[in-house]
């Protein structure tokens, strides 16, 4: 089994309710890593959809068929390259004993614990934990935020 652990600095605008990632830092333990570049990657993809997640998508669904409630996804939100900071992502060597080349996989481990990290983070910033994603300027105008920059 493939493991991390992710850490967020993020900023709030107590004022708009405006959360922006200043950066971000995963470190995991996939197995033995064959190609870096790839696994990079695919663990700096995971927690860019990761940002995504807690901070802009948000799909909304009639109560009574569980459709979409929108036509078309013309106004979904997702993270777009200015939301995306400094993502950085390294590994530490853990072979799998039960494979004869230790490899464990990479998959998705990525975006696991990213919106975790983001949600931790706001709420290091704000005194405010936000346990429904996303984090919207509405949600954390609410949410009474105390008057602080970053955490």
């Amino acid at each position: 089994h493939s493991f991390g652990a992710q850490f967020a600095e993020v900023a709030v605008d107590t004022s708009s309710g405006e959360v922006r990632v200043r950066r971000m830092l995963g470190i995991f333990a996939a197995g033995r890593i064959v190609n870096p570049l790839t696994a990079r990657s695919q663990f700096v993809g995971g927690m860019t959809w990761g940002i995504s997640m807690a901070l802009h998508e948000e799909a909304v669904r009639d109560q009574a068929s569980g459709s979409h409630v929108s036509a078309d996804l013309a106004g979904y939100h997702f993270a777009a390259n200015a939301d995306v900071p400094l993502v950085e992502a390294d590994w530490v060597d853990d072979p799998d004993a039960d494979d004869p080349v230790g490899i464990k996989g990479i998959g998705e481990i990525g975006i696991v614990g990213a919106a975790a990290a983001i949600a931790n983070a706001v709420w290091h910033a704000t005194g405010v934990r936000h346990r429904h994603l996303p984090i919207r300027p509405d949600r954390v105008l609410l949410s009474g935020a105390r008057d602080t920059a970053s955490g």
